[in-house]
C-alpha cells in the first residue's frame, strides 16, 4: 500500500508551508500585486503620454489643473519623459520577479523539485507581466489617454525628480548612438537605396511598383534641368497672333496651357489658359485675348523638382517656365512632369502612345532621339543614373552628352565609344544630333562589375 513516505516531496513542500507565518505570504502576495499594478500605471503612462495630441497639450497648458501642469512640464523634454519611464517600469518588473523568486526558494529550498517549481513560477510571473502589466493598461490608455495621463503625471513627476541623473546618462548614451547611426545613414548613396530596394522587394512587388519606390528615392536628388521640355520643343504662341490664328494653333496643340512670348520665346508674357478662352469662342478676330494671360512662374534650371512640387502647390499652378543665369528661356516643366518621376508616364486622351521617341532593335540596341533626356535614357535602357555623371558636365540629353565627348558636331555615321555604349550618329542637321543609333555592350557591363566587386 502507498503511504507519503512513497511521495516524500509534497509533505516536505506542505510542512514547509504550514511552518512559515501567514504574514510572509501576505506581505509578499501584496507587494508583488502592488509592483504589478505600478507595471501597468508606467507601461500605460508611456501609451498615454506619447498618444497626446497637439490640441490636448495646449489645452494642457493653459488649464488650471494641476495635474495638466504636470503633464505640459513632462511632454516639453520627451527623450527624458521616456527614459524615466522606462527605468521606472523595469525596477517593478525586476522587483516582481525578485519578490516572487525569493518566496518560492523561501519555500522550496533546495528541494529535488525546486528547479521546476521555480521555472512554472517565472513563465507564470512574465505571463502576468505581459498581460496585466502591458497589454491591459496600454490598450485602456490608448483609449483614455488625456485621462490616464492626469492619473499618472504626478508619479512620473516625482520620478523624474528622483531618477533624473540615471536618466541625463540614458539620454547621452542614446544621443552619441543616435549621431553615429546618422552619420552612417547620410553616407548612404542614391545608388545603394536603389540596390536595397532591388534586393528586398520580393516577387509579390510588380515592376511598376518597384518604379514608384525607386522614384521616390531619387525624387529630392533630380534638378528641373534634368526633366524639363527643352527650349526647341516648347509649344508657344505669339502675343500678336490674332484671335482666330489662335484658336487654330489652340486646337492643333491639344494643350490646357501655352505659354505666349513676345517677339521670342526668351521674352514670356504669360501662359495662356485654354480654359479662360472657353467664354469668349464667339467672338470676332479683333478680340484682345491678350488679357486672359496669367502671370507666368519661373524657377531656375538647378531647383529640385521636389522644391518646385512643393512651389507648384503653394501657389496652385501647373506649369513653370525654366530660365538660364541670363534669364533666357532654357525650358519648360509641368506638374505632370514632376509627378511622372515618380508613378511614370501618365497618359491622357492628347498624349502620344510614347512620347519620349525610341526604337529597341534588340536586347542590347536602341535608336533614340538627340533631344532625349539623360534621366529618361538611363530609365528606357536600365543603367545607372550616374553613369555619365563625370563627362556630361553642362549637358541632360543624349545629344549634349555626344557634343561634349567628341568636342564638335560629328557627322552622320561616326561612332563615339565610351565605357560599355557605342553610340553611331544617325541623322544630324547643322545645329544638332538628331537621332543616335546605341548599342551597349552586356560583356562590358559584367566586366565592370566584376572590376568593382
Amino acid at each position: 500500500m502507498e503511504t507519503a513516505l512513497d511521495d516524500p516531496y509534497p509533505s516536505a513542500l506542505f510542512l514547509a508551508i504550514t511552518q512559515l507565518p501567514v504574514s510572509f505570504f501576505l506581505i509578499n502576495g501584496i507587494g508583488i500585486l502592488l509592483l504589478l499594478l505600478l507595471s501597468g500605471l508606467i507601461s500605460g503612462s508611456e501609451v498615454a503620454f506619447f498618444s497626446l495630441s497637439h490640441d490636448q497639450i495646449q489645452d494642457a497648458k493653459t488649464s488650471g489643473n494641476k495635474n495638466d501642469k504636470y503633464i505640459s512640464s513632462l511632454v516639453l523634454d520627451p527623450k527624458r519623459l521616456l527614459a524615466t519611464i522606462l527605468i521606472l517600469n523595469n525596477l517593478a518588473n525586476i522587483f516582481i520577479v525578485t519578490i516572487s523568486t525569493f518566496a518560492t526558494w523561501k519555500v522550496v529550498g533546495s528541494k529535488d523539485a525546486g528547479g521546476i517549481v521555480i521555472v512554472v513560477l517565472t513563465v507564470s510571473i512574465t505571463v502576468m507581466i505581459i498581460f496585466f502589466g502591458e497589454i491591459v493598461p496600454k490598450v485602456y490608455a490608448n483609449h483614455n489617454n488625456l485621462s490616464f495621463a492626469r492619473m499618472t503625471a504626478p508619479m512620473l513627476t516625482f520620478a523624474d525628480k528622483i531618477l533624473r541623473p540615471i536618466s541625463w546618462f540614458l539620454m547621452a548614451l542614446s544621443n552619441i548612438i543616435e549621431s553615429r547611426i546618422q552619420k552612417k545613414g547620410y553616407n548612404l548613396s542614391v545608388d545603394q537605396i536603389n540596390q536595397a530596394l532591388e534586393i528586398t522587394a520580393d516577387k509579390e512587388v510588380s515592376d511598376e511598383e518597384k518604379g514608384i519606390l525607386k522614384g521616390i528615392v531619387n525624387f529630392s536628388t533630380l534638378s528641373v534641368r534634368q526633366i524639363m521640355k527643352s527650349r526647341i520643343d516648347i509649344t508657344a504662341l505669339d502675343v500678336d497672333t490674332d484671335f482666330h490664328d489662335l484658336m487654330d494653333k489652340v486646337n492643333k496643340t491639344g494643350y490646357s496651357r501655352i505659354p505666349v512670348y513676345a517677339e521670342t520665346v526668351d521674352k514670356i508674357e504669360g501662359i495662356l489658359y485654354i480654359k479662360d478662352l472657353l467664354p469668349h469662342l464667339d467672338k470676332k478676330e479683333e478680340f484682345k485675348w491678350q488679357t486672359l494671360l496669367r502671370p507666368g512662374f519661373f524657377v531656375p534650371e538647378s531647383k529640385k523638382i521636389d522644391d518646385l512640387f512643393r512651389d507648384f502647390q503653394e501657389k496652385q499652378v501647373h506649369m513653370a517656365i525654366i530660365v538660364d543665369e541670363y534669364g533666357g528661356t532654357s525650358g519648360l516643366i509641368t506638374l505632370e512632369d514632376v509627378i511622372e518621376e515618380i508613378v511614370g508616364e501618365i497618359n491622357d486622351e492628347f498624349d502620344e502612345e510614347n512620347e519620349i521617341a525610341y526604337n529597341k532593335l534588340d536586347a542590347n540596341t536602341y535608336i533614340f532621339e538627340g533631344k532625349t533626356s539623360l534621366n529618361d535614357f538611363c530609365k528606357i535602357t536600365g543603367v545607372d543614373s550616374d553613369v555619365f555623371e563625370k563627362v556630361k558636365r553642362e549637358s541632360e540629353s543624349l545629344g549634349g552628352l555626344l557634343l561634349e565627348l567628341n568636342t564638335k558636331l560629328p557627322p552622320a555615321g561616326e561612332k563615339i565609344t565610351f565605357q560599355q555604349f557605342l553610340f553611331t550618329v544617325v541623322a544630324v542637321d547643322q545645329r544638332r544630333i538628331k537621332r543616335v543609333r546605341v548599342y551597349i555592350n552586356p560583356e562590358h557591363s559584367d566586366q565592370m562589375k566584376d572590376f568593382e566587386d
